[in-house]
């Protein structure tokens, strides 16, 4: 009799992190595969920072957070979105606070429905926790719709999440989009988790969000995609006063409370102007699309740095290990979709570096 708990056998080790393993063992490799900023954190925050730590704020704070960043991520909400979050409380980054959502409302067999491709974590923490991950076809042009929403609801769904922008394939919703889809949410009685990490990098259309549009809706963001503070690990959640509660019991037996240090630096990072970022992002989201659309099927991403090319010949594990053997390291598909048909590029990377992952592609592209 082994010691290891019966439900690690639903979830399988991160591929990403395979590729990133594997990235560290080649040399001068052209990396298209790291979904973090390629900018560094902001340096107010990091000298904020760098004060809170010599000043001696070092200790734990209040599991909810500090209520200086709280209020902080309230107002940002009500700044761009006209709405103002309720029940905000800090978690250890959009991850944990994903985490902790789900194992604070998923019973055995509770299905929780999701767009797929997907987040990684969507489905394996569903399983983990014993629910029922459902992932809702939106190909060929990843966009979930009340339609595809409505076709897989039954009697057991429990959750619909949200991801907008969307990793992997930096497809984006608009308010009317999302509204649609939270009022399907509602009429199904159903709660809704709106995954909202990448909404500042958007290039095309109007800022969008769910929240302020039902009561029975978690808002999860943070700061490692746009403010770069990814190994900070801070986020925030704000939704139901209960299921908000339970959250923050959770975390007292968990992460105990997101980094203090961190969480002061978040504060200025909502401020923080965000268009020179975007519109470098928003060139390198041309750089990558115009490169590609003529040899490769490829949907043009509305935000996030993500673009999911179809593989020559639909063999997208295929292609992967071809481009990978030839220096270029993308992720295959099938880790975030149960086809396999596709991959994910990051272009979050120097302009030198896309031109050449660009030519190589292309020439594997003809070499088939």
């Amino acid at each position: 009799m082994g010691f290891t708990a019966e439900r690690m056998s639903r979830i399988d080790s991160s591929g990403i992190r395979k590729i990133f393993a594997l990235a560290a063992t080649m040399k001068d490799p052209i990396n298209l595969s790291i979904g973090q900023p390629d900018y560094d954190v902001d340096e107010v925050c990091k000298e904020v920072a760098i004060e809170q730590i010599r000043g001696g704020f070092n200790s734990y704070t209040q599991t909810w957070g500090i209520e200086e960043l709280r209020e902080a991520a309230s107002e940002y909400y009500a700044r761009k979105f006209g709405t103002p979050l309720h029940n905000v409380m800090v978690t250890g980054g959009v991850s944990g606070g994903l985490f902790l959502a789900l194992m604070a409302t998923v019973n055995p067999g509770d299905e929780v429905l999701f767009a797929d491709p997907y987040f990684v974590m969507y489905k394996h923490l569903a399983n983990l926790l014993g629910g029922r991950a459902i992932g809702i076809d939106t190909y060929p042009d990843f966009k979930l719709t009340p339609e595809r929403v409505e076709a897989a609801i039954t009697e057991r769904t429990k959750i619909l999440m949200l991801n907008s922008p969307s990793n992997p394939t930096g497809v984006t919703l608009n308010q009317e989009e999302i509204a649609a889809l939270v009022e399907v949410a509602k009429r199904r009685h159903l709660l809704v988790i709106s995954d909202e990490i990448y909404e500042s990098l958007l290039y095309d259309g109007s800022p969008a969000t769910a929240a302020g549009l039902y009561e029975n809706l978690i808002v999860l963001n943070g700061f490692s995609k746009n403010a770069a503070m990814t190994g900070w690990r801070v986020g925030f959640a704000a939704g139901p006063e209960d299921i908000i509660q339970h959250m923050n019991t959770l975390q007292q037996y968990t992460f105990v409370c997101a980094p203090s240090f961190a969480q002061k630096a978040a504060v200025h990072a909502l401020k923080a102007d965000m268009t020179a970022k975007v519109a470098s992002y928003r060139r390198k989201r041309d750089i990558i699309y115009g490169g590609l659309k003529d040899k490769f099927k490829v949907t043009k991403p509305g935000g996030a740095f993500y673009i999911f090319p179809e593989a020559p010949g639909g063999d997208g594990d295929g292609f992967v290990r071809k481009a990978i053997e030839n220096g270029v390291l993308i992720i295959p598909g099938s880790v975030f979709s149960e086809r396999a048909t596709h991959f994910r590029i990051s272009f979050a990377s120097p302009d030198a570096v896309l031109e050449r992952g660009i030519e190589a592609l292309n020439r594997l592209a003809d070499a088939r």
